[in-house]
């Protein structure tokens, strides 16, 4: 892991698309400023986890859905 000092008003440059600034620093508290490409996702990691989470969840219950729906169908 790299780790930085910045102060407030500071960046760092993440290859050519991704700038984090520090905008402001109140107690334990810091804010970013994250600028980066639209394709690129930006979540907070907790979020990030939750939708892998999901994602997850959803790939073991999609495999059997074909064949659940096949047996559902009424035949005409």
């Amino acid at each position: 892991m790299l780790v930085l000092t910045r102060k407030q008003g500071e960046s760092i440059q993440i290859g050519e698309n991704i700038e984090i600034t520090i905008l402001s620093v109140q107690g334990d508290q810091i804010k970013l400023g994250i600028k980066a490409p639209k394709e690129i996702d930006v979540h907070r990691k907790e979020i990030y986890l939750s939708i892998q989470d999901s994602n997850s969840e959803a790939a073991t219950i999609l495999p059997n859905i074909l064949e659940i729906l096949k047996t559902n169908i009424p035949k005409p």
